[in-house]
């Protein structure tokens, strides 16, 4: 099977579409998964360069806008959850309890894999809600034994997320909590 892209790049190549994206090489070398020394050597190198990084930036000459949409921002509220599929980060979730504000980015289109679904504009009380949907229910048999397992006083959502990582034995999401 053949496709329609070039097999290599020169190191010019690279360094003028690192410019045009508006990356340091630090930045370029996190974003292609690769260390700083690879770009570095990319660039002052005569050899033409192949591997995945020709595919990489086939697409991103055509869809520019991928580095916005894959960045991560900078934290809007004190908190910030990741929420998981595998490894994958689908959603990223900051949170002010004060105010009760939230601010989310989706990393991913299928809303199947969205922290909120289809809502793009979710509240607090859906972030609420969405914390408790991590959780075992309320009203589930036996729940004092098993906030007792998890050393928990009472039942809360974001306190059972905490030591649980918000794991439900039917599926592969999970929340990584930065305070």
């Amino acid at each position: 099977m053949e496709f329609a892209h070039q097999k290599t790049v020169s190191g010019e190549e690279i360094r003028q579409l690192r410019k045009k994206l508006d990356f340091t090489q630090k930045n370029f070398a996190a974003f292609a998964n690769v260390s700083v020394k690879t770009v570095q050597h990319w660039e002052s190198g005569k050899k033409e360069v192949s591997g995945p990084i020709v595919a990489l930036l086939k697409i991103l000459k055509e869809h520019p806008q991928l580095k916005d949409e894959l960045m991560i921002p900078e934290k809007k509220y004190p908190l910030r959850l990741k929420y998981f599929c595998g490894n994958d980060l689908c959603t990223i979730i900051d949170v002010d309890e004060r105010n009760q504000k939230i601010f989310v980015k989706n990393f991913v289109s299928d809303y199947m894999y969205r922290a909120f679904g289809r809502n793009e504009k979710p509240d607090y009380r859906d972030y609420e809600e969405f914390l408790e949907s991590r959780c075992f229910p309320r009203t589930r048999d036996q729940m004092k034994l098993m906030l007792r397992e998890l050393n928990l006083p009472f039942y809360d959502p974001f306190l059972i997320i905490q030591k649980t990582q918000g794991r439900m034995a039917e599926d592969n999401f999970w929340i990584q909590i930065e305070m």
